[in-house]
């Protein structure tokens, strides 16, 4: 089976289709989407109704810390030290409908899938949306997800940028690093944690999307970029009164 992992589409209409045309081209057999459905982007509601559509088709689709977020700052005041996702919480709250927020907030924190547990931050605390930055931090996701023997890939999203760590015969971590377009061995034989980037908000420079696409057939991972039109992308996140770092962002990538 090939499954294709998106994550982090945050509102960004142009970049989610152009990844799932992508996949496609790829021959993806499934879809799961890891989270940050909304956030920053233009278009929360069309994507929401774009990834439910995908979610009758077969797709998984996980809750984040965005979904949650836009629960949680409905009708609050503004405070200065608010982040970035914060301050653009109850604009997509508003853009959304009631139907639209509950199925957001009812979606589920993980899922498994045959040997893969997939996530949006860290497996062995998912509700505190911890940041999988490092081995020590990847060993402690990876640990509590492979509680259950099943489990030997475990894939998420959440830093916005691609990695992928293993455990081998010893019991440190060891990172290693993805050439875009290449596919990895991920043989079974070992334990495998990784983040797929994001779709909708790129942050390593380049403005490309990110997803990866995950052969479990051939126990091979490819970490994708593809090309979209970021441009119009970040115009709409202008046109829609959002914050003007919200559009550079999507312009450099950075």
């Amino acid at each position: 089976m090939k499954l294709a992992l998106l994550s982090d589409v945050h509102s960004n209409l142009h970049a989610l289709d152009a990844c799932l045309l992508h996949a496609q081209t790829q021959g993806a057999d499934r879809i799961a989407v890891l989270g940050d459905l909304v956030g920053y982007g233009a278009f929360p509601s069309e994507v929401v109704t774009r990834c439910q559509a995908l979610q009758a088709q077969g797709a998984i689709v996980l809750r984040g810390n965005h979904e949650e977020w836009v629960q949680r700052h409905a009708g609050m005041t503004p405070k200065t030290d608010q982040t970035l996702g914060e301050q653009t919480a109850q604009w997509t709250h508003d853009q959304l409908s009631p139907a639209q927020r509950f199925w957001l907030e009812i979606l589920p924190l993980t899922a498994h899938l045959e040997q893969t547990l997939l996530v949006h931050a860290s497996a062995d605390a998912p509700e505190k949306w911890r940041y999988i930055t490092d081995e020590r931090i990847a060993a402690l996701s990876l640990d509590a997800a492979c509680a259950n023997p099943e489990v030997r890939y475990v894939f998420g999203g959440h830093v916005h940028h691609p990695s992928l760590y293993y455990r081998g015969t010893g019991r440190q971590l060891m990172a290693f690093k993805p050439t875009a377009g290449v596919a990895i061995p991920v043989p079974s034989h070992r334990r495998w944690i990784a983040t797929v980037g994001s779709v909708g908000q790129p942050r390593d420079g380049n403005p490309r999307a990110m997803y990866a696409l995950f052969d479990s057939t051939a126990g091979k991972l490819t970490f994708h970029r593809v090309a979209y039109d970021h441009m119009a992308a970040a115009r709409c996140v202008r046109e829609a009164g959002l914050p003007e770092f919200c559009a550079r962002r999507l312009e450099t990538g950075q």
